[in-house]
């Protein structure tokens, strides 16, 4: 039996070059694209509204919040990518638990769970009859345990769906004498999949593929995966490459095929066809976030490279794109980042997200038109740790608190516009997301009012279009309340797609009002809804300053702070915050913030500080971008501020170099590199560090290499000296950039002393 799967979803992306030259021939009698008439704005707005989900991609976005879960030898290995070469036996996690994994999950309001059941190192976490790299080899539970069985039997018990995350890349295939990947073996006739004495399928389905042997093992690993685990709805591919051999490449169109057939419910992320990345690893959202955007090929011919630029699917990009013979797909972003920092567990001194940062992305993300992908890693017990624990409770609670009444509920509703009474407004407040408000095509500015049957205090607004039948539309907006008698605007926004959350002041009105500015053909709301979320307490923010002063804050601003110096628990008997805390030699302060009744209060916050940058002199940058990225904003204690390097067109070249005076003579053990945030641009991938106590003689590096994982997790990266060095000056070159750019920036560098 061959493949020959096909979403409805792609044939129309795919014939979407084709609908242009019908529309033109429609709408401009006479005219055509190969007559020289390009298609306008209007024109393209017409074709993008016509791009909808698969009914998978619409279950994906309505799944909102879900959880990544990384776990393998590298969390025995602490490591974030393994190597290939790693022993299984020193898989032995001693209480695996998955139910408490998904019962964590389920109090979190999670809907799925994706596992890594194969990471970069290959060694896989189920029973697979294709290699012996795998938990059958390890001792854990003698050699029988099947950590992917576990858990597709906790997600049944906790009402999750799952998820695998198959990596295409696999360092043992590639260090094994004897591995797969890149032997150069034939491409041939083969059958998927290959029978394994002993270990017959339930599923007797077969298929025949012309693939390597690397392929065939890969497809062979799918086939197990999508039949023998339950329902997968998402199935993970990432673009990471830590080392090829011998030209090895991936089938991709095969795999798709066999998993359309397998799982057709199941959603291809990343290096596939209807989920992209959002563009980060550190939860980042886009302003606007456009689910149809621009390919310049069809889909089958397209090899889905990470798409990182900020504006993605705009009616000109979309424009441009159909005039030079590209189409239109429907490509919506998943939002991923870890709870901790780092991908896989290492011990209990990893940062973990407070509460109020992991709430914060669940706004800008399930609120923003996205999925939110949150990875906990468990230890090696097999254990979700109690920290994290919490975290995914609190954010649980408060959102279900949150929403859990719709404040507009019996509400009544008017509009500037409708296009008849199946689009009436009050198919806005029906509950119903496949029903809408809608007015007649070309309004692409219209008003939704909504009045309540009493005034209500709100300070979350939730917006949906129907994007199942219409697509995505609405591309700038806002909302009005009515205060004693004058609208006054309370929120604005751009685009809206499944959900946008709007977070405002606390409000008090019986009216509400929705102005559409600006859409494609005409809007769509399919749900609006009004909802109040309890001000929280949210974790103070620590900071220092160039000269060592600390400065405690909340935002909101209004609980009382208190703290600690000697790496106790504030309490609210610990002193309390009134101004700078002078820290010039460094420490460890922690920070809680308190109701001012001390009934409740926020997480902890923590910084750990060395010696600061008050005697500090930046006495050379091999190159500057000056005026408003100089050298000093490297010790100015501002990570908001960066150094950059010469830029195009007149860039400098690799290696980059800054020379620092610390003042005095110090005893180092290392220094630290905060990457700029917001941009990727100039982040530095490979480096070595020189110290002197002249700023003459530097020697040999007192340390080299190259920071890991920094393009995708660009948050501070620490680098310790195999040995203490007594210097004054250091001097910090960068000799790579993560893109191949040949300029180099920096937000702060500080040194290691203790």
């Amino acid at each position: 039996m061959t493949l020959k799967a096909r979403r409805s979803s792609e044939i129309q992306s795919i014939m979407l070059s084709l609908v242009a030259l019908t529309m033109w021939a429609s709408d401009s009698p006479g005219q055509t694209p190969g007559d020289g008439a390009p298609l306008t704005l209007s024109d393209t707005a017409r074709l993008a509204v016509r791009v909808t989900p698969s009914a998978a991609q619409l279950a994906w976005h309505e799944h909102e919040f879900i959880a990544f879960v990384h776990f393998g030898v590298n969390t025995f290995s602490a490591r974030e990518w393994g190597t290939g070469k790693e022993d299984p036996a020193s898989f032995d996690p001693t209480n695996l638990d998955t139910d408490q994994w998904c019962h964590a999950m389920q109090a979190a309001g999670m809907k799925m769970v994706i596992l890594t059941v194969k990471h970069h190192d290959g060694f896989c976490l189920w029973q697979t009859r294709y290699t012996k790299h795998s938990v059958a080899s390890s001792p854990w539970r003698g050699g029988k345990g099947d950590v992917l069985r576990d858990l597709s039997i906790s997600c049944v018990k906790y009402g999750l769906k799952l998820g695998v995350y198959l990596s295409p890349a696999d360092l043992y295939q590639i260090e094994n004498p004897e591995g797969l990947y890149g032997n150069l073996s034939k491409y041939t006739e083969r059958t998927i999949p290959r029978p394994v004495p002993g270990r017959p399928f339930k599923d007797r389905r077969t298929f025949r593929f012309k693939v390597d042997d690397y392929n065939e093992y890969f497809l062979n690993q799918l086939f197990e995966l999508l039949t023998e685990y339950g329902p997968v709805h998402e199935v993970w591919f990432d673009g990471a490459h830590p080392k090829r051999k011998g030209g090895q490449t991936y089938t991709y169109q095969q795999w798709y095929g066999l998993i359309r057939e397998l799982a057709p419910m199941a959603v291809i992320f990343g290096k596939g066809p209807d989920v992209r990345w959002c563009g980060n690893e550190g939860g980042r959202t886009r302003k606007s976030e456009w689910n149809v955007i621009p390919l310049p090929v069809p889909v089958d011919e397209f090899t889905w490279p990470d798409m990182t630029a900020a504006d993605l699917g705009t009616l000109p990009q979309l424009q441009e794109n159909l005039n030079q013979g590209g189409i239109l797909h429907y490509y919506p972003a998943e939002t991923n980042t870890s709870i901790r920092r780092g991908w896989f567990w290492r011990d209990e001194k990893q940062h973990v997200k407070p509460t109020a940062e992991v709430l914060d992305i669940w706004y800008r993300s399930v609120g923003g038109n996205s999925v939110f992908l949150l990875n906990i890693p468990p230890n090696r017990q097999g254990l979700f740790p109690a920290r994290d624990v919490k975290v995914l409770e609190e954010v649980g609670r408060i959102t279900k608190q949150t929403f859990a009444t719709n404040l507009a509920q019996g509400a009544m509703a008017s509009a500037s516009e409708t296009r008849g009474p199946d689009f009436a407004p009050r198919y806005a407040l029906d509950g119903d997301t496949t029903t809408c408000w809608m007015p007649e095509d070309g309004t692409t500015s219209a008003k939704l009012v909504v009045t309540l049957s009493a005034p209500r205090s709100f300070n979350r607004i939730v917006l949906q279009e129907q994007i199942r039948d219409y697509s995505q539309r609405i591309a700038r907006f806002a909302i009005d309340a009515e205060i004693e008698g004058t609208w006054r605007q309370i929120a604005e926004g751009t685009t809206v797609g499944y959900k946008k959350i709007c977070r405002t002041a606390t409000v008090t009105t019986s009216r509400v009002r929705v102005r559409v500015l600006e859409s494609r053909v005409c809007p769509t709301i399919s749900n609006f809804g009004l909802y109040f979320e309890p001000v929280p307490i949210s974790t103070p923010q620590i900071r220092r300053n160039r000269e060592g002063n600390v400065s405690l804050l909340c935002d909101p601003a209004g609980p009382v702070i208190r703290y600690t110096l000697d790496g106790s628990e504030p309490t609210a008997q610990s002193p309390l915050y009134g101004g700078p805390i002078a820290l010039p030699r460094g420490g460890e302060i922690k920070a809680r913030a308190f109701r001012s009744d001390a009934e409740e209060s926020s997480d902890i916050a923590t910084a750990v500080f060395d010696i600061c940058a008050a005697k500090w002199k930046v006495i050379r940058a091999s190159s500057e971008q000056a005026p408003d990225e100089p050298k000093e904003a490297i010790i100015d204690g501002n990570p908001g501020t960066i150094w950059h390097s010469r830029w195009s067109p007149q860039a400098a070249k690799y290696p980059h170099e800054i020379v620092i005076d610390l003042g005095e003579s110090l005893t180092l053990r290392g220094l630290t590199y905060t990457p700029r945030t917001g941009s990727l641009n100039g982040t530095v991938k490979t480096y070595a560090v020189y110290v002197s106590t002249d700023g003459t003689a530097w020697g040999q590096p007192a340390a080299q290499g190259e920071f890991g994982n920094i393009r995708n997790n660009p948050v501070r990266q620490t680098i310790r000296f195999t040995e203490s060095r007594t210097a004054r000056f250091i001097r910090f070159v960068a000799l790579s950039e993560v893109n191949g750019q040949p300029w180099a920036s920096a937000a702060e560098i500080s040194v290691i002393t203790r």
